[in-house]
Parts: structure tokens; sequence; C-alpha cells
């Protein structure tokens, strides 16, 4: 893994990974950037959530459980005057029809085995999520081609 990081001007910068993959970096407006992108903290917390849905995906597909959707909502904490997050808060909505325990678990290896969430808990940040299953539709909605 590698990450490169090329300043464009002011607070902006290009990150790339070494694999033809780019995503801009700046601060917000209100912290003197231009807002050109995301600021590296917020990344910060997109790559727990990214983390989060494909540890969830990997382990779901391991134990076989069937889900339909999957949205991870997370919330960072920085009090005023801090140089960073203090904690994180969430939800993690996962649409199936499939046991609640066996859900429960899967998130419970989740969070114990994301490797992002692993750089979060080593640094004393706690990660709080919370479960929210809901039930796939089970009628289909007939398509209705638009009318002119």
């Amino acid at each position: 893994m590698q990450a490169i990081g090329t300043w464009k001007g002011g607070f902006e910068s290009v990150l790339e990974d070494g694999r033809a993959h780019s995503v801009v970096v700046d601060l917000p407006v209100h912290e003197g950037g231009h807002s050109a992108g995301t600021s590296p903290l917020e990344l910060c917390i997109l790559s727990l959530a990214g983390c989060i849905t494909t540890t969830f995906a990997l382990v779901a597909h391991k134990r076989h459980l069937s889900y339909q959707g999957l949205t991870v909502a997370l919330e960072g904490e920085r009090p005023p005057g801090s140089p960073t997050i203090s904690r994180v808060r969430g939800s993690l909505r996962v649409r199936s029809r499939a046991d609640r325990t066996e859900i429960e678990t899967i998130l419970r290896l989740t969070l114990k085995t994301c490797p992002v969430g692993v750089i979060f808990e080593r640094a004393h940040i706690p990660v709080d999520v919370q479960l929210i299953i809901t039930l796939p539709s089970s009628v289909a909605l007939p398509f209705e081609p638009p009318t002119s």
C-alpha cells in the first residue's frame, strides 16, 4: 500500500494510492479552505464507514447471510478546540429477513476485525454502531414507463 500526497495550493491536496485512484482533500471554507474536497479528518470517518461495509459484506458472505441492502451512517465528534475526533457514533442499517442474533454476530465480528476500526481502537477513539434491521419489500413494484 502506498499514499502519495501532492499539494495543489491553499489547503488542497490530491492523494493517490499508486493504483490509479485519487481523492482531493481540502479544508472547509469556515476553516480557511475552498472545500474542493473532503477534509483529511472527514476522510478518516469515511474510511471507517467503507471498512465497516466491506468487512460486513465479507463476514456475511462467509456466514452465508442473505441481505438486500446495507448502509452505514457515522458521525465523528470533535470537541471545540480538540485536534482530533474523540468518538464516533452511528448506525448500520441492513435489509434482511435473517435472524437478528446472526446479524448482531456479524456486526460484532465486523467491528472487531475491520482494519480501520482497529486503528480507531488503538487510538482510544470509541466507535459505537447501533444495528437497525428492516425487512425487504416482499412485493415488487410494477415498472411503469413514463408518459409523454
